[in-house]
């Protein structure tokens, strides 16, 4: 569970726009929707796990539709949902994925086929079905990953995948021109989440010294907050960034910068 750093505040910033972000059940997810609900934003969130969907929804006040991205019937389920209910979207945050740690020689073609379908196809024809319920002055953020642009070992079929995502944004930009909708990619750093113990397979141990070797590496000399990323998935999709487009921001200390 994640809350904002001031619980108590809220904005305006995103005052009665219609916003869904996938994989909305805990880690990015769930503390960014919860910032857009806190900016005054109607919040839409899906995930596989219905049970955990609906906790997290209750608790922040979003609207729960189950359903996994790397699925077109639910997609199309989702997207239904949304406009029988609030008749267009304004704000989408591409955020579901996933990723495991394995050798390359270990590597399989299930596993391959898994991660390329839900953070490549996945997110494709959720911003696919996503624009046809949204307009003029929309904007659409995808969750990419620092490791875009780095060479992690053990990890290359998920910085793949967050490579073709980078990819994807470049020319959706140019796909389109004309039609006055944003789209932007967040590439968080580390940042643990519940997902380094549920995808990753990590324990406490294995956590605590990866985040030791990070922060050793990192210019800022600390690993990140959710609610650091969402703060830059809401800027990326609100009016302050509105002549940013086609951008990847990173939100990762520096270290990929240096």
């Amino acid at each position: 569970m994640y809350t904002l750093a001031n619980s108590n505040v809220h904005t305006t910033r995103h005052a009665g726009k219609i916003v869904l972000v996938t994989g909305g059940s805990s880690g990015l997810g769930e503390a960014t929707a919860e910032r857009f609900i806190r900016e005054g934003a109607t919040v839409y969130i899906t995930g596989r796990r219905e049970g955990e969907l609906a906790q997290v929804a209750a608790r922040i006040g979003a609207t729960a539709i189950q359903g996994d991205i790397a699925v077109a019937a639910d997609l199309d389920r989702i997207f239904d949902t949304i406009r029988e209910r609030s008749g267009r979207l304004d704000i989408l945050f591409a955020n579901a994925g996933g990723g495991e740690f394995t050798a390359l020689d270990q590597v399989t073609e299930p596993q391959f086929d898994k991660y390329f379908g839900i953070n490549v196809k996945g997110t494709l024809f959720t911003v696919q079905k996503a624009l046809q319920l949204m307009g003029p002055g929309s904007a659409i953020v995808l969750n990419g990953s620092m490791v875009s642009v780095k060479g992690p070992a053990t990890f290359g079929v998920y910085a793949a995948t967050k490579a073709a995502v980078r990819s994807l944004a470049r020319s959706f930009a140019s796909d389109l021109k004309g039609r006055d909708i944003r789209i932007n990619v967040v590439a968080p750093g580390v940042v643990v989440t519940p997902g380094y113990k549920t995808e990753l397979g990590m324990n406490d141990e294995q956590i605590a010294g990866y985040v030791a070797a990070m922060e050793a590496i990192t210019p800022l000399g600390r690993t990140g907050t959710p609610d650091e990323v969402a703060k830059a998935v809401s800027f990326l999709a609100s009016d302050e960034a509105s002549f940013i487009t086609g951008i990847e921001l990173f939100v990762d200390g520096g270290q990929a910068q240096v």
